[in-house]
């Protein structure tokens, strides 16, 4: 993929979810099975970075587990961000409004685990991920843990019909990479947005390519169980 079609992509994706930020945060006030699973691995105490953090929730739910480490949001949606900025806890709480894809602003000590659920399918092309995948392993503890989820929208049939010719957004099929896809949005008006579908050996690849070993695969989330494919890493 040509460098500019991926910036295509990226500002695609933030058009949408500033533009759709609060209706899409509205469909996202609870967090997913296999992110409830993720955390029940946690000590407790550890210091957090979530990246693409939305609405905060995650924090709302650390909160109400008695969560008594440290937590950090980074997204680049405003209205997204606006509402995460309201999130109370009795903890340190700070969030960033920062671009993944770019500079993201943070001065910090290493973190104990990282997030990015619903994240990285959203990053085109494997230079970009690649290096936003080598900021999240310099930023990450040894012995520290990164989980992620990537979106199988793939394996609904509902979701499928979402997909939409690239040619809506000036491109074509060539320009692309293979597991790409544009997909609409149906609520609060129309949108369109840039997904890329993840299989388990594609993102193995990924993973060992940045540095990280796979610890852990499992699928979850939708009515099949199937939407969301989970990994935890670790360094290698």
């Amino acid at each position: 993929m040509q460098t500019e079609t991926a910036r295509t992509l990226i500002e695609l994706n933030r058009q949408f979810y500033q533009t759709f930020g609060a209706h899409f945060s509205a469909t996202r006030q609870r967090i997913q099975p296999g992110v409830g699973r993720i955390l029940e691995g946690l000590r407790g105490d550890e210091r957090i970075l979530d990246l693409g953090c939305g609405n905060g929730e995650l924090a709302n739910v650390l909160a109400g587990r008695g969560f008594r480490g440290s937590y950090t949001g980074l997204d680049f949606s405003s209205p997204l961000m606006q509402t995460a900025n309201r999130t109370a806890a009795n903890f340190p709480i700070d969030f960033v409004e920062a671009d993944l894809t770019a500079d993201w602003g943070l001065d910090s000590d290493p973190f104990d685990f990282i997030c990015a659920f619903a994240v990285l399918h959203h990053i085109p092309s494997a230079p970009i991920r690649l290096a936003m995948l080598a900021k999240t392993r310099n930023l990450l503890k040894p012995g520290g843990r990164f989980a992620l989820s990537n979106w199988q929208f793939l394996n609904s049939e509902r979701l499928r019909e979402r997909i939409q010719p690239w040619e809506r957004i000036r491109l074509s099929a060539a320009e692309v990479d293979e597991g790409d896809y544009l997909l609409d949005w149906r609520s609060g008006g129309e949108g369109l947005r840039y997904a890329h579908h993840f299989n388990e050996t594609e993102l193995a690849a990924l993973a060992h390519e940045s540095g990280f070993q796979v610890l852990e695969t499992f699928y979850s989330d939708g009515e099949n169980g199937k939407l969301g494919m989970y990994q935890v890493w670790g360094k290698e």
